[in-house]
């Protein structure tokens, strides 16, 4: 809680929704404390998502407009199918030879 009033005086002024947001749904929020610092990193970060993101737009892009939703749906189906081909690669720094994060669970 001290943090989050730290975080408030610091930048409640600038990122008021955030502050909102997080003091509404701290207890959502601070679920991911309890996992392992290797774990959180993997949370934490937005490159997978902004990846599946870029690959759905490249798939998508061109396209000015698609017939039908049974079209879109394919579309979105193959660029995750292209994308998930990397999940089976070993998270960088995790130790010696690949480990999956279901390891923990």
């Amino acid at each position: 809680m001290a943090a989050l009033e730290a975080l408030d005086i610091k930048w409640s002024t600038k990122y008021a929704y955030a502050i909102k947001s997080w003091r509404e749904n701290r207890e959502d929020l601070t679920v991911f404390f309890d996992f392992p610092m290797e774990i959180r990193q993997i949370i934490y970060t937005t490159n997978l998502i902004e990846n599946i993101n870029g690959k759905i737009r490249k798939y998508t892009k061109n396209k000015l407009s698609f017939l039908t939703d049974e079209a879109v749906l394919k579309s979105v189906y193959l660029a995750l199918r292209e994308v998930s081909k990397k999940w089976t690669m070993p998270i960088r720094n995790w130790g010696h030879g690949p480990k999956s994060v279901f390891n923990y669970f």
